[in-house]
């Protein structure tokens, strides 16, 4: 499966954005889905993470209670909302899949998940 992320850009503080990972060659609703991100001199952390039928979410620390992630498997798209930005998430923001077997399997850790988009750029302005 090839996963291309899409969506960021420039926005002030408080402001809101939403990311898409796109999936192709496979059909998305076969993988578990994480969005993970990653800032100049920082580890790749989890942002948010989806299980195959969408029953189960994962968040980091930093997005809970103010990023969404959802998904569409008939669009093969999974999506991050992203509310009240603060300038802290600044990074870029890539999206990975995981085949999963258990429909409601979320995995947590980077190492878990085999394939992987390139990433966009989001930038929070203060």
């Amino acid at each position: 499966v090839q996963l291309q992320a899409s969506g960021g850009g420039l926005v002030q503080a408080g402001g809101s954005m939403r990311l898409s990972c796109v999936a192709s060659g496979r059909t998305l609703s076969s993988y578990s889905v994480g969005w993970f991100r990653q800032a100049p001199g920082k580890e790749r952390e989890l942002v948010a993470a989806i299980s195959r039928n969408s029953r189960r979410t994962l968040y980091g620390d930093s997005a809970k209670g103010r990023f969404t992630i959802s998904r569409d498997n008939g669009r093969n798209t999974v999506y991050l909302q992203m509310n009240s930005l603060k300038p802290e998430d600044t990074a870029v923001y890539s999206c990975g899949a995981e085949e999963s077997v258990v429909a409601v399997h979320v995995p947590g850790s980077v190492h878990q998940y085999d394939y992987w988009g390139q990433g966009t750029q989001v930038t929070v302005s203060s």
